[in-house]
C-alpha cells in the first residue's frame, strides 16, 4: 500500500511539473503577443500609460497573472513536495534543503500573483479619478511584484541547482536531466546582478520549460511503468 501510494504521489508530481511548464508556455505566449507589443512593463514610459494598459485590459491581466503565478505556485508545490519524496533517502540534506527553497518560491509566486490582482483592481479604480496617480500606483505596485518573485531568479534557481546536485547523487532522475537542470538554475541566479538580470531570467524561464516537460515525462513515465510491473508481478503470483 505505501508503495502504490508513493507511486501515485510520484504521477502527481510529474503531473504538476507539465502544469507548470504549460503555465511557462502560456505566459511567454500572452506576453509576446499582447504585452510586448504595449512595451508593458517598461519603466522608461511614463506610468500613465501602463496604469491605462491594466485598466483597459483588466480581465486578460487579471488571468495572466493568475496562471503564471499562483497556478504555478500551487502545482510548484506539489511538484517539490515530489522530488522531496523520491530524493530524501539517498540525499536526505540536499533534499531538505532543496525542499525548503522550492515551498519558499511557491509562496513567492502565488504572493505576487495575490498582489498583483489585487493591485490591479487598485489601479483601475484610481484611474478612473485620477491617472497620474494611478501611475504613481502601478509603479509602486510593480516594484512589489518584481521584489517578491518576478525581478530575480535566485529562489527558484536555487532550488533547482539543489535538486540536480541531489538527483545526480541518488541517479534518481536522468543525468543529462541533471546538468541541463544546474546550467539553468546558475542562469537564473546570474538574475540577480543587474548586468545579467535580463538574459539571466530569460535562459531560466525558457530553460524552464524544458526541464519540467523533461522531469514531468520522466516521473509519469517511470511510474506507468512501475505500476505495470507490479501488475504483472501480482498476476504472476495468482
Amino acid at each position: 500500500m505505501k508503495t502504490q501510494t508513493t507511486t501515485q504521489f510520484q504521477k502527481f508530481g510529474g503531473l504538476a511539473a507539465l502544469l507548470d511548464a504549460a503555465t511557462f508556455i502560456v505566459g511567454f505566449a500572452l506576453y509576446f503577443s499582447l504585452l510586448a507589443s504595449a512595451n508593458y512593463g517598461d519603466l522608461s514610459i511614463d506610468p500613465v500609460q501602463h496604469a491605462a494598459f491594466l485598466t483597459n485590459n483588466q480581465t486578460i491581466m487579471y488571468a495572466w497573472h493568475f496562471i503564471i503565478y499562483v497556478i504555478f505556485g500551487i502545482a510548484l508545490v506539489v511538484l517539490s513536495l515530489a522530488l522531496h519524496d523520491r530524493l530524501k533517502d539517498a540525499a536526505s540534506a540536499l533534499s531538505q534543503v532543496a525542499l525548503a527553497f522550492g515551498l519558499i518560491w511557491s509562496g513567492l509566486v502565488i504572493a505576487s500573483g495575490m498582489v498583483a490582482n489585487v493591485g490591479a483592481s487598485v489601479v483601475a479604480t484610481i484611474y478612473a479619478q485620477n491617472p497620474d496617480q494611478a501611475g504613481s500606483t502601478w509603479l509602486s505596485l510593480q516594484f512589489v511584484i518584481d521584489g517578491l518573485g518576478g525581478g530575480n531568479e535566485i529562489v527558484g534557481g536555487m532550488w533547482l541547482l539543489l535538486v540536480s546536485i541531489a538527483a545526480l547523487q541518488t541517479a534518481n532522475l536522468p543525468r543529462f536531466l541533471n546538468y541541463f537542470g544546474i546550467v539553468i538554475s546558475l542562469a537564473g541566479i546570474l538574475s540577480m546582478i543587474p548586468a545579467m538580470s535580463e538574459l539571466g531570467g530569460a535562459i531560466f524561464g525558457l530553460g524552464l520549460i524544458v526541464w519540467f516537460v523533461w522531469v514531468g515525462i520522466v516521473m509519469v513515465s517511470r511510474n506507468a511503468s512501475t505500476q505495470q510491473q507490479g501488475f504483472v508481478a501480482t498476476q504472476a503470483r495468482v
